[in-house]
């Protein structure tokens, strides 16, 4: 639909598109102008997604997972198809890269598809005998319900598929609400779900805010499961909120991600992975690495070389493909970033590039954009807010370090536990301080390799619950003991 050129979406409830009575603004990042109107949905809207949801339910759980799975790869080949139309749709909504959109976030979508469609063809339950009681025992998992699943803006499709396709293939119908900034191919891939076979109200999306829709939807007495992706502050309050009713969550959360170089690093590899573990995606991944400590003996090389690389990560239009990096989600979020780097400064530290540093050309139609050059700070103390807190920015703080026992107290001195990463060429020191680090997942010179078999989640106040692979089919099931005595 359009309203005056701009883009009007629905929500998508029971297999159908219904119109919302108000809208809320979403933002070109890049240009910093409303293109696209999306509902501002509440108690009413998710009541009646719910009810579609809970009606579909019985006959979508009573169907094999090889029907399931085959739902799934469809709607995986449908995305493919459009693949080029998405990315687009992505990166004008988000304000990444189309590179990014391109490579990553679609491809990513349709693999989540296929690769749940596959892995609930494949699990086993347990048996055990009590011959001495004339007793078999064996397990089974069933479906939860309804899942309540809620994603974040900094890869839209991305998150929002690695929710929904483990909790529908595994039996599931779900309620989905993606963020209000990023809600345009979430949209989209509702257009697809009928030609893929989904059943009405299996898959149901309502858009809208968290305080409004995510509200409503996590504290609804008939949806026993959340699934969260964002902020620690929200996590917060949709466990206050969904307490009354012992909901299972999975949360996942943001982090404030060290990585720990040693002297005997590959430098080469170790900063051109670094300058991308900080920067990729506008720094907008809760992955992305946000503290540097390297070891003193090769901090001021490592530095010099570091602020060099960061300063050949190019930031602009994100229709260029040449690009690295391209705008930032929201004037909002712009503005917080940029707050942490005032702040940096106020207190003493120093900025070698980016930030107030180093200018930034863009065409006349862009300057209204929400661009930021990637930074580089130094001097900055550890109990700083600017070293403790998540800026979800392109923006990394660079530490030297004296002793490998200082390292590990230093990287583990903030709430969060999502990620970390390694760089030595001693392999027994690898695995001692991976073993330390206080993170759910720790690469050693490397970042961000996945493999889905394996649970992604962190410690401390980066979430509760993992997902992926088995994880996924534990959450998104319910066991049930059953004993047979013959």
């Amino acid at each position: 639909m359009s309203n005056q050129g701009k883009l009007v979406l629905e929500n998508y409830i029971g297999g159908k598109f219904l119109p919302c009575k108000k809208h809320i603004d979403s933002f070109n990042p890049s240009i910093g102008e409303v293109y696209c109107r999306v509902p501002d949905s509440g108690a009413e809207e998710v009541e009646a997604a719910v009810t579609a949801a809970k009606e579909a339910f019985p006959s979508w759980s009573a169907k094999s997972p090889a029907e399931r799975a085959q739902v799934l790869n469809k709607l995986a080949d449908l995305l493919e198809a459009r693949l080029e139309e998405f990315a687009q749709a992505e990166s004008k909504d988000q304000g990444k890269t189309i590179t990014a959109a391109r490579n990553v976030d679609i491809p990513r979508a349709v693999y989540n598809f296929r690769y749940f469609a596959s892995s609930i063809l494949y699990h086993t339950t347990e048996c055990s005998q009590m011959d001495h009681m004339g007793c078999v025992n064996y397990t089974i998992r069933c479906p939860v319900g309804v899942a309540g699943l809620i994603s974040p803006w900094n890869l839209p499709l991305y998150l929002l598929t690695w929710k929904i396709a483990p909790a529908v293939a595994l039996g599931n119908t779900v309620v989905a609400k993606p963020s209000e900034m990023t809600s345009v191919t979430a949209w989209m891939m509702c257009q697809l779900l009928e030609e893929a076979g989904f059943p009405p109200g299996v898959v149901n999306i309502v858009f809208g805010t968290g305080p409004r829709a995510g509200d409503a939807l996590v504290a609804h007495p008939d949806v026993p499961l959340i699934s969260f992706t964002g902020s620690t502050s929200t996590a917060r309050v949709i466990t206050e909120r969904s307490a009354p009713y012992y909901k299972k969550l999975s949360l996942e959360l943001g982090g404030k991600n060290p990585a720990v170089v040693f002297a005997d690093a590959d430098l080469e590899e170790c900063i051109r992975t670094t300058v991308r573990s900080s920067f990729s995606n506008q720094g907008e991944i809760c992955l992305c690495t946000s503290r540097i400590f390297v070891e003193q003996s090769i901090y001021p090389q490592f530095l010099a070389k570091f602020v060099d690389a960061a300063r050949q990560w190019k930031t602009g239009v994100p229709s260029d493909p040449s690009n690295n990096n391209g705008a930032l989600v929201s004037k909002e979020h712009l503005e917080k970033v940029r707050g942490y780097v005032f702040l940096a400064r106020a207190e003493g530290a120093q900025v070698h590039c980016g930030e107030g540093v180093d200018t930034l050309n863009l065409p006349p139609q862009n300057v209204g954009g929400y661009f930021m050059l990637p930074t580089v700070i130094t001097e900055v103390k550890d109990s700083s807010r600017v070293m403790q807190e998540e800026i979800f920015g392109p923006v990394t703080c660079l530490t030297p370090f004296e002793k490998e026992e200082e390292v590990i107290t230093r990287a583990n001195g903030v709430r969060y536990g999502l990620a970390a990463s390694v760089w030595s060429r001693d392999v027994g020191r690898v695995h001692r301080v991976a073993k330390q680090l206080q993170a759910g997942m720790v690469w050693t010179n490397c970042w961000m390799i996945r493999d889905l078999n394996l649970p992604f989640g962190g410690m401390k106040c980066s979430g509760i619950g993992r997902e992926g692979g088995k994880d996924s089919y534990h959450f998104f099931t319910e066991v049930k003991s059953i004993t047979v005595k013959h």
